[in-house]
């Protein structure tokens, strides 16, 4: 089926989902949201990709727009100021291409640099004005993304997403070593750590920005709104694993549920496979369950004061893009050519990588 079915944009046509990856659920019941400001968000991010020199000229030009990095931003912060989507989507685009500097970086035996690149990272989340112009286009691009992203809301938001992100590049240290001495995590291990490779909390926290409000620690804490935001990311980060088990296992990878299953659990390939959906499709199940305490709970809080009703307008703006990021991920997924792994002259090499900017020579 169309991912836009009522888009007159020719970008977005009919896509073909394979049937081990087909979810009828998402087709049905999540219709696909895309925020107002995506052709030019596209356009922009394009032009900062190549500002900020993160991916060369060529790159960009040949596959910067089939990556579909915007997309994936415009599909699940609907309602974001334009500033605030655009600061977001440059954000993604830049964590896509750290996460391919932290691949290659892996595959060529250079653990000098990976420490390097994160002691910078580091430092430049703390004082990202001191690091705009620094000499490796990463950390100049992040310290960009960062001074951006903590205009928006208050001190607290910013020390917790100061905060939330350190734990994300530590948590890419520890895939960093096992990759680099080949070890597959248990599942349990797999679990946690992959909550925090795919930083679930950063996505989550962005959340306030695109509505312009940062939530309390007691809404953020209530169990219900919790769950319903932990399950939007696991959907995303196992839907990631079962669309991408194919690249992953081509490049010698070792963190994937469906890997951790293999290695750890004795299942063939086909049952993986057949245990990562059974988990996808339960975080859909009881995320539609959940989302109804969500909904009860703002209701609770709206009672009737001028600030209840903000914070309950909030949470609701907040629960809405959690919903989308069903349908953003699932499409993206089809529709990005970061998984057309079969499309490339070699598997294990994506075709996107800007070698010179990984620090290749």
């Amino acid at each position: 089926m169309p991912a836009f079915p009522q888009s007159t944009t020719t970008t977005h046509t009919a896509i073909s989902v394979p049937p081990a990856l087909s979810l009828p659920v998402i087709e049905r019941e999540f219709p696909r949201q895309l925020h107002p400001y995506w052709p030019r968000l596209q356009e922009k991010t394009r032009a900062w990709l190549l500002e900020k020199r993160l991916m060369s000229p060529d790159k960009v030009e040949a596959y910067a727009d089939g990556l579909c990095y915007t997309d994936l931003m415009a599909g699940y912060y609907i309602g974001a100021p334009d500033q605030v989507l655009q600061a977001i989507a440059d954000y993604s685009a830049w964590f896509f291409v750290w996460d391919d500097r932290h691949d290659r970086d892996v595959i060529h035996g250079r653990p000098e640099a990976w420490r390097r690149l994160r002691r910078r990272l580091h430092t430049a989340l703390d004082s990202p004005w001191d690091h705009l112009h620094h000499r490796d286009p990463l950390v100049a691009g992040f310290a960009d993304s960062m001074v951006r992203l903590y205009s928006f809301l208050g001190e607290g938001w910013n020390v917790r997403f100061a905060d939330d992100f350190h734990a994300v590049i530590e948590a890419y240290d520890r895939e960093f070593r096992n990759r680099t001495e080949g070890i597959v995590p248990t599942v349990d291990e797999y679990l946690e750590l992959r909550r925090m490779t795919f930083a679930h909390w950063i996505w989550i926290d962005l959340l306030e920005p695109s509505a312009e409000y940062e939530l309390p620690a007691a809404v953020r804490q209530n169990s219900a709104y919790r769950r319903a935001s932990l399950l939007c990311q696991d959907f995303a980060a196992w839907y990631n694993d079962l669309c991408s088990l194919p690249k992953e296992i081509a490049g010698d990878e070792v963190h994937n549920l469906g890997i951790s299953l293999i290695h750890h659990e004795g299942m063939r390939l086909e049952e993986a496979v057949k245990e990562v959906r059974r988990r996808v499709e339960e975080c859909i199940s009881e995320f539609l369950d959940v989302e109804k305490e969500v909904l009860r709970y703002a209701d609770r809080i709206d009672s009737g004061s001028v600030r209840g009703a903000e914070l309950a307008d909030a949470v609701r703006a907040c629960l809405f893009n959690m919903r989308n990021w069903f349908s953003s991920v699932y499409w993206f997924h089809h529709e990005s050519g970061r998984y057309m792994v079969d499309s490339w002259d070699d598997r294990s090499t994506p075709p996107y990588v800007n070698n010179e900017a990984a620090g290749e020579k």
